[in-house]
């Protein structure tokens, strides 16, 4: 009686594990046939389906834009901090140019018949 009850309770795993893989064999069968198609629940739900899909269709291209203009940006970042830079080296060069030694060097190089002025300047007012 008990090599009965052994037998038996050795056998139910079996039977559930060749059911299990039966069932699953079956499902993917229906799933490549497109019988899945059929089914009552996923004609019931084809609208929430077609919703859903068309939300990770959303999600997606949003991810695409914001990502797009992540990068523009780092671009921007980067130009704006060149053009800083090049308006520092213009402006240093601009105010040594500028200098009145400078200037004076400048003409007697040139030989320009230029030369300081003797007389103040003289303030307008209207």
């Amino acid at each position: 009686m008990a090599n009965i009850m052994e037998q038996t309770n050795n056998k139910q795993p079996e039977e559930k594990k060749r059911n299990l893989i039966a069932y699953i064999i079956s499902f993917i069968e229906l799933f490549i046939k497109g019988g899945i198609l059929k089914e009552d629940f996923v004609v019931k739900q084809s609208t929430l389906i077609i919703m859903i899909a068309c939300c990770f269709v959303l999600f997606i291209g949003n991810r695409y834009a914001c990502m797009k203009e992540i990068t523009q940006i780092e671009d921007l970042k980067k130009e704006l901090t060149d053009a800083k830079c090049e308006h520092l080296v213009a402006l240093k060069k601009l105010t040594t140019d500028s200098r009145q030694t400078q200037i004076k060097a400048l003409i007697e190089t040139k030989r320009l018949d230029l030369s300081d002025s003797n007389s103040p300047v003289y303030l307008i007012e209207k």
